[in-house]
């Protein structure tokens, strides 16, 4: 069951076309990652979506039936451009905010203590949002996104500006979401965090969509044949069967570490094979490529 589709959606300013018939489907309780350069479109479809703005032709689809203005309390969004209210008291404005999405007060005080008391915000509560650094701003928003428990999150680049660490809470809290009924539309230009969260994604590139589907089986369609493998060293230099490739060969402790690929209509355990024959093998792994080398392989041949 998809908890949102587009359906051909298509939006124009002014001459410029911003999507052309940009399809997708999110599956409910998933996390969905929208992908694409700076430019491609992403941020104008989660407006449609927001209702922010309305597409020119094609239509969102909200639980298998065309949005509606009241959907509009069952989304959580956190854009990538931030904005509280400087001079107001952190907690009161989180209260205000949360207040705004239909929680009672003595509901939404409860949560916003035990929201921040894990993201260690507590003792700010009576402070100015101005005398907050960027990333405690921006785990603030984050809870007022994520407290009236929406059906539909839509996090729009959520670790710009926040430490290692602070990643890795947002990261764990962003997965409890999902395991607890949320589905969620997760934009980003980082791909290691794609691999790390995304069940699946859509790649847009100038206003149309390149590519979509699960994450790991969009990897596996793009395999190169390339395997890795710790082995101990040899007595001379290995020697690999008639069209396999030593890629690399690199020192790993005592050991050596070499990244070989298989010609085509050859099996990788014939390279094991080999390689138990020549050595003693400590691991052996496919080398599948990551998603930022499918983002720049798929966006570079849709410019050709």
């Amino acid at each position: 069951m998809n908890l949102i589709q587009a359906e051909r959606v298509t939006k124009r300013f002014a001459g410029h076309t911003a999507l052309e018939e940009v399809s997708i489907s999110v599956p409910e309780q998933s996390i969905f990652g929208l992908l694409g350069p700076n430019g491609a479109g992403k941020t104008t479809l989660i407006r449609i979506i927001n209702m922010i703005t309305a597409p020119d032709e094609g239509t969102i689809l909200f639980n298998g039936r065309q949005i509606r203005p009241e959907d509009i309390s069952m989304i959580g969004y956190l854009p990538e451009e931030r904005g509280l209210y400087k001079k107001m008291k952190v907690g009161e404005q989180a209260l205000y905010l949360a207040q705004l999405k239909g929680m009672s007060r003595q509901e939404t005080i409860r949560q916003l203590k035990e929201w921040f008391e894990k993201f260690e915000l507590i003792s700010w509560w009576n402070r100015k949002v101005e005398e907050l650094s960027k990333g405690m701003q921006q785990k603030v928003q984050f809870i007022i996104t994520v407290i009236h428990k929406p059906k539909l999150l839509i996090f729009d680049e959520p670790f710009s500006g926040f430490d290692p660490i602070n990643v890795n809470l947002l990261k764990k809290e962003i997965l409890a979401l999902r395991d607890n009924g949320s589905t969620i539309i997760f934009s980003t230009h980082n791909m290691s965090s794609v691999e790390e969260l995304c069940d699946s994604i859509a790649l847009i590139n100038r206003s149309r969509k390149i590519l979509e589907g699960n994450v790991m089986e969009i990897r596996k369609n793009q395999r190169t044949e390339t395997y890795e493998a710790e082995i101990s060293r040899p007595g001379s230099e290995l020697a690999l069967p008639h069209g396999f490739q030593l890629l690399e060969s690199k020192p790993s402790g005592a050991h050596i570490l070499v990244k070989i690929k298989v010609p085509v209509n050859h099996k990788p355990n014939e390279l094991l094979s080999h390689l138990i024959e020549k050595s003693e093998v400590h691991s052996f792994r496919e080398i599948l490529p990551t998603m930022n080398d499918v983002f720049i392989a798929t966006v570079n041949a849709a410019e050709k």
